[in-house]
């Protein structure tokens, strides 16, 4: 991390002291499978531990496992992520894992919409990373991936904001809010495999495909973003009471610009990440940042999911 990264962490954290501080919340993600035969075996891999970031602090974090598993342990990938693995090696019909975590949530470092550097400046900065660990894995957040891989309908629908001699800020806001209004918020469009192109053409999706589709037009143009994944606090309505369990996990962008670091943009709401943003992991797309995957010897023909999510502010 170069000087000038340190001293944007520091300011952010000096912004969020007066700005009132941190904002703190328990946060619940509870996922089941049942399963119509017994599983015998069953391996998994979760990524369910909130990251410690200057602008984000994780105060408690419990996971608890049902049945229990007979082997653990913790690691960390490539990205940084904190990733526990579990196996269970008793027949099982049924898995319960449930997440509990308190995190405070801050400030992040102000977005530099003033920046005079160009989409084509930022572009060409890229392909000669040089100033540290934060370039080089920007320079790897430009290459296609098999989730988001080269899209020529997404190049051609971000050609218009992201012209060379644009304002980099400028440009990625006007695509974030073209996706936001071009296409429509749709929970049943869609599945995880889902392409960017099937997106384009039907112009439906959830967040995760409007995240995809905004990695596929910024990497298409030489840019560099990386998928985020986490929670987002959601507002009842007005005189209703916060129901437990209806939130979701949430999707959204990370896009790189020299000097300053890593923005964040929202597709699905049209907005940056701020306070209400709580960040779990990042990767290339989705696939690196599953909450939970494994796999299974036995359980039958079908297996039924369900997950459930609250963030509950506190105080």
């Amino acid at each position: 991390m170069s000087q000038q990264q340190q001293q944007g962490q520091q300011q952010s954290q000096q912004q969020s002291q007066q700005q009132g501080g941190f904002d703190r919340y328990t946060v619940e993600h509870e996922t089941r499978y049942a399963y119509t035969a017994p599983v015998s075996q069953s391996w998994q891999l979760g990524r369910l531990t909130p990251r410690g970031l200057p602008w984000q602090r994780l105060l408690s974090h419990s996971l608890q496992i049902d049945p229990p598993p007979d082997e653990r342990h913790e690691a960390v990938d490539s990205f940084g992520n904190s990733v526990s693995h579990f196996g269970l090696h008793g027949a099982h019909r049924q898995l319960r894992v449930r997440m509990q975590c308190q995190v405070e949530v801050g400030e992040r470092p102000v977005a530099d919409i003033h920046s005079t550097h160009t989409v084509d400046e930022v572009r060409e900065a890229l392909r000669r990373p040089y100033a540290g660990t934060d370039d080089l894995n920007a320079a790897r957040m430009t290459e296609p991936t098999p989730l988001v891989p080269l899209s020529e309908a997404a190049r051609l629908y971000a050609e218009p904001s992201l012209q060379p001699d644009r304002p980099w800020f400028e440009a990625l806001s006007e695509l974030n809010h073209r996706i936001h209004t071009d296409f429509e918020f749709d929970s049943g469009a869609t599945t995880v495999s889902t392409s960017v192109d099937e997106v384009m053409q039907h112009r439906r999706g959830v967040c995760q495909d409007f995240a995809h589709l905004m990695l596929a037009c910024l990497r298409g143009h030489g840019l560099s973003a990386r998928y985020m994944s986490g929670y987002l606090l959601t507002d009842p309505p007005p005189g209703m009471p916060r129901l437990m369990g209806v939130d979701a996990s949430h999707a959204w962008v990370a896009a790189y610009l020299p000097d300053h670091g890593w923005i964040e943009f929202d597709p699905t709401n049209d907005q940056l990440a701020d306070r209400r943003y709580i960040t779990l992991a990042w990767g290339a797309d989705f696939a690196d940042v599953v909450p939970l995957r494994g796999v299974i010897l036995g359980g039958g023909m079908m297996q039924r999911m369900d997950v459930s999510v609250s963030v509950i502010p506190q105080g």
